[in-house]
């Protein structure tokens, strides 16, 4: 059944579930007689991360909605509607969380280590990527994969200016998912939503060396929530929010910018590898 607009987050989340879920989890608080810093003390994050779950800014990892449950009582009614609402999700279970995230965001910047990230991804793109991954999955399967990836792309909707960055290692651009009209039709794509302003894009070229991030990183920074970084791996994903550690990877983002390809060599770059493999496409047809 299609979801209901009114009653859907950002980004393709259940707006309605999470805030109920800190309408509730502040009622019972209160009726516990704690305060933000008190609970959040007893279940070890801070008062202010308490008072981000009750206005739906950020969602509990599940043990920290088990020790809520245990604090306030509530017989395992946190957890499960935590569980639930993860479950909701059309997104893969380590992705979840950052997806959330990213349609509360104010700016992103991601690094791209070997796909285009998805929220660029066209279709045809993610389907090469997910049947190269998955090259026994029922159609099925592949299809919901796709049309879970597409989803990403409304964070472009937003009526607020929302600041995407991305640095890309060349073999992004380079490497083939899909044949080479794929490939075409996917870095033209890019191409239109960097002259459209929509988005920031630099190449960090094979003469620069190793890259110096190790793997997809994602920034998210937020009007009224401290920032956090987001790692993927294969089949997994995982979320920092320790402000040391997302520093750190803020460091290693900045010195990818510093060596990658400035924004107009980068489009250059991208639309000329787009010119070759429309060549490539026109010869083999």
């Amino acid at each position: 059944m299609a979801k209901d607009s009114a009653w859907t987050g950002r980004y393709g989340q259940s707006r309605v579930g999470w805030e109920f879920f800190g309408t509730e989890l502040k009622r019972r608080r209160e009726a516990a007689g704690l305060t933000q810093q008190e609970l959040g003390r007893r279940v070890f994050c801070s008062g202010s991360y308490i008072g981000q779950f009750e206005t739906g800014v950020r969602k509990p990892q599940l043990d920290v909605a088990e020790r809520i449950d245990v604090e306030l009582g509530t017989d395992g009614f946190f957890a499960r509607m935590c569980v639930e609402l993860i479950n909701a999700s059309p997104h893969a279970e380590w992705f979840a969380d950052a997806a959330y995230l990213y349609g509360l965001a104010t700016t992103i910047s991601e690094y791209a280590a070997t796909f285009v990230p998805g929220v660029l991804q066209t279709a045809a793109y993610a389907r090469a990527v997910f049947v190269g991954s998955h090259p026994f999955a029922p159609e099925d399967d592949i299809q919901a994969r796709v049309t879970a990836r597409l989803e990403r792309a409304r964070i472009f909707d937003r009526p607020t200016e929302l600041l995407w960055w991305a640095v890309f290692d060349e073999s992004v651009i380079r490497r083939k998912f899909g044949g080479s009209a794929v490939m075409h039709e996917q870095l033209m794509h890019i191409s239109k939503l960097a002259r459209e302003r929509r988005i920031g894009v630099q190449v960090l070229p094979f003469e620069a060396g190793h890259p110096v991030v190790d793997g997809a990183l994602t920034l998210m920074t937020f009007e009224d929530a401290p920032s956090v970084a987001y790692s993927e791996g294969h089949r997994s994903g995982n979320l920092l929010d320790d402000p040391a550690m997302v520093a750190q990877c803020e460091r290693s983002y900045e010195l990818a910018r510093s060596v990658a390809l400035p924004p107009a060599e980068s489009l250059s770059l991208i639309e000329s590898v787009a010119e070759e493999f429309a060549h490539e496409h026109g010869e083999l047809a």
